[in-house]
């Protein structure tokens, strides 16, 4: 016992020696004094000149050390510098194996960064360049793999971390950053830090403020944070809560309005289990706000996700105008207003699914799933909506369009100016080919009904997928007026020339509302049905056009040709023949026909027609011409077929002269004006009408000679046997004879 006891009183003893040793040294030695030496040091074994301006103090009640105005320079340009820096520790606590850190001050830090025009960063010429041996870099792996496997056995076997902070505070730090090779400028200033009561363990307030600026874009934001943070002793299980951040932006990216961005919530994830947890997350941008809870198991490139997110109802056009950027102009005033997002999260590992999914736009709701492969970039969407009026979200018709358009009409005709008005405005590609070439798509897509370019289209159905720079739409099918359409279609986007392929066949569309709603036309009526077939290339408007390959054939039954009348353009040319004037008035604005048909042949911009054919009452409508889709220019020559009575009308009536011979229209101009005013009766191919007519009119006066020379025969024939035979048996040849000449 009095051993224990003698060695008990050695250990007191030493500690208290090695405690009035330390407490002996603070008080006689200065350190100010060794400043030269301690430059010296510092220039000796780096690149950098130590200035030490200021005093540097040292404490033994708490141990501590205390640098005032400390500046580092590199080449003659300052690298680092320092107003103050405390760093105090509760000296018992070492005594006990149980350090706590009673205060550390950073204030005045001052960091300038830069890279110069060769990409090479100031901070790697701290050091002296010196060429290492080859043994070391070999076995420096070694040693570290060793120093790692310590480590992992000490923090495996050994007692838990016991570390304490009574107060952490950073304050008026600035760092800047140039980077001449690129231009860019960063500015970190007015960097705050605050923490108190830091022990692992136990949650533990943190307050940040600073200031980041940045040079191209123009940039600045100031940023405040709060929340209490929490980490375990083995500092691999990590919690935040009461999270409160907010943001202030402003700059050229906003448009020079400055702009607010908040977060909140709780966060927890543990290292070892790479597991992680959002709580109540809400993050807000101007007027728009995201709610999420979310879970997350796996760190790596496989994540799993569990849980839900939400965006509340907000205006687009608010936000936008809230952010700086240009207002998007609706036909609709009160489009874009009302929007909003909601879906569960989850999926297999590697996979971001949603499901619930509910996407509002205004008055359209859609609703559905998707998909996102975080390895191969795959999307997946199944989307159902129920109604969309797309030309809501048209920009409205400007004065300057209207007072174009005007122009226009009061121009007909001069082709030259549409060509003119077309070059004015500036042609893009339509799509991005190298963004489409990297997609992965299989979209399929529903919509109840759908108004576009005043069309209404119901129980749209559309299925797409994209891969290796294809796109492939599998098909588009839906209901219009009255009757349906179904396409297919091919992108093959892997040249810088995409191709083009468009299959599609339409029934029973009724033309006239079409037409009406489409163009405001008033031209044409009939069951419409198509089958469509075109090829094209390019990645323009005006490429495709020209490129356009393909066929039309078409068919319209029981239509009628809308504010012309056909049967009235023929019944004059029909009394010219006559010799008389028609009497009719009221001929109607229509024509009724049954069954018209033909071939479209699309070159380019051209559309050429060779067989056109339709039923009308006493005639057959005959026609060829061209379309013109660049200049909106139509050319037809159609012929009115006589094959019977047409019209009640006495100079209309059909004679034999007139019979099976055709009398011209023409259909020429500029389709997007008044149709009405397109078709007339056609004087100049009249003259071969009349050489028709004449060559029947010379047929039926040789059929009139030789009948009358007929009759003329058979009537001398007759009157000499009346001569010679008499009496009753000559009564009965002569009625043998009448039957014979009769028959």
């Amino acid at each position: 016992m009095k051993a224990l006891r003698y060695a008990f009183s050695a250990v007191i003893a030493l500690i208290v020696l090695a405690v009035a040793a330390v407490a002996i040294a603070i008080a006689v030695i200065d350190p100010n004094d060794y400043k030269p030496q301690i430059e010296a040091a510092v220039e000796d074994k780096t690149n950098l000149d130590l200035i030490l301006e200021g005093d540097i103090g040292w404490s033994f009640i708490p141990l501590g050390l205390e640098l005032n105005q400390v500046e580092a320079t590199l080449e003659g340009e300052r690298l680092v510098a320092l107003e103050q820096l405390i760093a105090q520790i509760d000296f018992w606590s070492l005594i006990s194996m149980s350090p706590q850190v009673n205060t550390f001050l950073l204030n005045g830090l001052d960091a300038r960064l830069q890279v110069n025009e060769q990409g090479k960063g100031n901070w790697t010429r701290i050091m002296p360049e010196a060429s290492a041996p080859a043994e070391s870099t070999e076995t420096a792996p070694a040693s570290g793999e060793a120093s790692g496997e310590t480590t992992e056995t000490q923090s495996a076997g050994g007692e838990p971390l016991n570390f304490n902070v009574e107060s952490v505070e950073i304050s008026d730090a600035r760092v800047h950053y140039d980077d001449q090779s690129t231009g860019q400028s960063v500015t970190l200033e007015n960097f705050n830090v605050s923490a108190s009561s830091i022990t692992l363990g136990s949650a533990f307030p943190l307050n940040i403020s600073f200031r980041v600026e940045t040079a191209q874009p123009q940039f600045a934001v100031d940023g405040t944070i709060s929340a209490q943070l929490q980490a375990n002793q083995a500092l691999n299980e990590f919690a935040v809560s009461g999270l409160e951040a907010v943001f202030d932006m402003n700059g050229e990216p906003f448009g020079g309005k400055s702009v607010t961005a908040e977060l909140g919530g709780s966060l927890t994830a543990n290292l070892e289990n790479e597991t992680a947890t959002l709580s109540n997350v809400t993050a807000t941008l101007a007027n728009l706000e995201l709610n999420t809870d979310l879970n997350v198991q796996g760190f790596g490139a496989q994540p799993a996700l569990d849980g839900r997110a939400e965006v509340g109802e907000f205006s687009l056009k608010q936000l936008l105008n809230a952010l700086g950027q240009p207002a998007i102009e609706t036909d609709d005033p009160e489009a874009l207003e009302r929007i909003a997002f909601a879906t569960d999260i989850g999926g297999e590992p590697g996979t971001i699914a949603l499901s619930g999914l509910t996407i509002k736009l205004d008055d359209t709701t859609f609703n559905g799933s998707g998909s996102y492969n975080l390895g191969t970039g795959g999307i997946i969407f199944d989307l159902d909506g129920d109604k969309l009026n797309a030309d809501r979200y048209l920009p409205p018709a400007s004065e300057e369009a209207e007072d174009s358009s005007a122009s226009s009409d009061e121009t007909a005709g001069d082709s030259s100016g549409a060509d003119t008005t077309a070059t004015n405005q500036p042609e893009t590609d339509l799509l991005p080919l190298e963004t489409l070439r990297s997609l992965l798509l299989d979209i399929d897509f529903g919509l109840g009904e759908l108004i576009v370019s005043n069309l209404n289209i119901q129980d749209i159905k559309a299925s797409t997928t994209a891969e290796n720079g294809v796109l492939q739409l599998d098909e588009f099918s839906g209901k219009l007026y009255e009757g349906g359409f179904n396409a297919d279609a091919t992108l093959d986007a892997r040249s810088d020339n995409p191709k083009w392929r468009i299959r599609s066949d339409v029934a029973n569309v009724q033309t006239l509302p079409l037409l009406t709603d489409l163009a405001e036309l008033d031209m044409l009526s009939g069951g419409a049905n198509l089958d469509i077939a075109i090829d094209t290339t390019g990645n323009r408007i005006s490429a495709l056009r020209e490129n356009a390959n393909g066929q039309v054939n078409f068919n319209l039954a029981e239509g009628q040709f809308r504010n012309m009348n056909l049967t009235r353009m023929a019944c004059q040319g029909i009394a010219m023949v006559n010799q008389e004037e028609l009497t009719t008035t009221d001929w109607g604005t229509h024509t009724p026909f049954n069954d018209m048909r033909g071939t479209l042949d699309i070159n380019g911009n051209t559309l050429n027609n060779t067989d056109l054919v339709a039923a009308l009452a006493g005639m057959r409508l005959e026609g060829n011409g061209t379309v013109d889709l660049a200049r909106t220019d139509l050319d037809y020559e159609l012929g009115l077929r006589i094959v019977g009575e047409i019209h009640r009308d006495n100079a209309c009536r059909v004679t034999e002269y007139v019979e099976n011979v055709v009398i011209p229209v023409e259909c020429r101009g500029n389709f997007s004006e008044e149709p009405g005013k397109l078709c007339s009766f056609d004087g100049s191919r009249f003259r071969d009408t009349l050489k028709d007519i004449a060559a029947n009119a010379a047929r039926a006066k040789a059929r009139e000679e030789v009948d009358r020379a007929k009759q003329k025969a058979e009537d001398k024939v007759r009157e000499k046997l009346e001569e010679e035979l008499g009496g009753e048996s000559g009564k009965k040849v002569q009625d043998a004879l009448k039957g014979l000449f009769g028959q």
